[in-house]
């Protein structure tokens, strides 16, 4: 069983300026959310039971937020306020727990993960959230990361999480090269590289690399040996190349929707999905896209 998560959450995150100068872009929030706590709960949901937090001294109020707040708690149970004090201590689940190591240095995404090592250790597999992405598994039996932990168990390989995208997009994205047909919504197909940021014409598939991981503990003593690449960093994608030539990895196709909350768009989109279904908001909310949408 896939027991623990790494979560990089260092980043300056440049894309979320101004928002994100004086609170991390992770903190940002989604109706009555922050985004880290999304991606927190995705995780819980597949069954992970260790979650860490790769962060930096800036972002002191990710680890806050899934701390226990006692004199906010007395405060609500001293005014009866059951409701949200009992928001507050479901934040994560009493058999979860959240680890917190620095990166140091802004020294790239593969970096980050190396930085989980003495946590994680090098004989268990374990998954990598990047916490901008949100996944949405509206509709479906189980999240997609859930599916993706369901090809390891049953293969042993690696597993990139990917998404078909529009081919006039695949410039934007890492895209998956295959070795074979491109797998149905739900599967998973080895793959036989990575592409970063391919011209149209030149893309060996439009599956992009969306940002949920399930790796080997092997791959930290191939990060350790992995040099700086792109942008002078130490890049994922090239320990992940170096971990095909010594067993198979492959590309689990999701099926769920994305979004990109480190880009302002991708953020207002999964703000206008999530706030319709809201459970409490989203009566009122889709008054008042209606109203709106009217020229109210």
């Amino acid at each position: 069983m896939i027991r623990k998560a790494v979560l990089p959450v260092a980043g300056l995150g440049t894309r979320c300026l101004p928002a994100s100068k004086a609170i991390p872009k992770e903190m940002i929030t989604i109706v009555d959310k922050p985004v880290i706590q999304y991606v927190v709960e995705e995780a819980v949901a597949a069954g992970i039971k260790e979650i860490v937090l790769v962060t930096h001294s800036s972002k002191g109020a990710i680890e806050n937020h899934f701390d226990k707040h006692f004199e906010l708690e007395a405060s609500l149970e001293a005014k009866g306020k059951q409701e949200l004090l009992d928001e507050l201590r479901n934040i994560i689940p009493d058999d979860v727990s959240i680890i917190s190591v620095r990166q140091p240095e802004p020294l790239g995404l593969g970096h980050a993960i190396l930085c989980a090592r003495p946590v994680i250790g090098d004989d268990e597999p374990f998954t990598v959230l990047l916490p901008d992405v949100l996944v949405d598994a509206h509709g479906l039996q189980r999240n997609d990361l859930s599916g993706m932990i369901a090809a390891f168990e049953a293969s042993g390989e690696g597993q990139i999480m990917v998404e078909n995208v529009p081919r006039d997009m695949v410039h934007k994205y890492g895209i998956v090269a295959l070795d074979g047909d491109a797998p149905a919504p739900g599967q998973s197909t080895a793959i036989t590289g990575v592409v970063e940021k391919p011209k149209v014409e030149e893309a060996p598939s439009s599956l992009a690399v969306i940002g949920r991981y399930l790796l080997p503990g092997a791959i930290f003593a191939l990060l350790a040996e992995t040099r700086p690449g792109a942008g002078n960093e130490i890049q994922l994608t090239d320990a992940i190349d170096a971990l095909r030539k010594t067993r198979n990895v492959a590309a689990y196709r999701m099926q769920g929707a994305t979004y990109d909350c480190g880009h302002q768009l991708g953020y207002l989109e999964a703000t206008l999905v999530l706030a319709k279904r809201h459970p409490k908001f989203g009566q009122g909310f889709t008054e008042l896209l209606t109203r709106y949408a009217n020229g109210g």
